[in-house]
């Protein structure tokens, strides 16, 4: 299955964070949030189909997160758990980690907002729009 959605860059995006990334709904940020690289999602994990919800809460079942703005894109892969309630009103969470909350999307991810390619950075630092597509196989 998969899935796209857009979510905007922001001035203040620094993507220094070791073990996650962040897509969230919130229209402002301060650079006390390091992991945060989209804001003004269009969706929040409630909005997900319930066939990709399904697919994400099982354990192990890997999923891929493909990223892109106008002039560079990055691919992370994590993998789902039958831990995942994937009902947050507004904030997604992808982590290195295998921490579960209803923040979290998908954990042992391969990268974290310190690990994404630096154009994709640099775009949303100048608020360019994010694509967001959710895969899973």
């Amino acid at each position: 299955m998969e899935y796209t959605f857009f979510a905007k860059g922001h001035e203040n995006v620094t993507s220094k964070h070791k073990s996650t990334f962040e897509i969230t709904t919130d229209k402002s940020l301060t650079l006390k949030g390091d992991c945060i690289i989209g804001l003004n999602s269009e969706i929040t994990l409630n909005d997900l189909p319930i066939e990709l919800k399904k697919d994400i809460q099982t354990d192990n079942k890997i999923i891929e997160l493909y990223l892109e703005t106008e002039n560079a894109s990055d691919t992370i892969i994590g993998t789902g758990s039958s831990k995942l309630t994937l009902n947050h009103p507004t904030d997604m969470v992808c982590r290195k980690s295998d921490f579960t909350c209803s923040r979290t999307l998908m954990i042992n991810c391969d990268k974290a907002a310190k690990d994404l390619n630096k154009e994709l950075i640099n775009d949303l630092k100048n608020n360019l729009k994010l694509k967001i597509t959710i895969k899973t196989s």
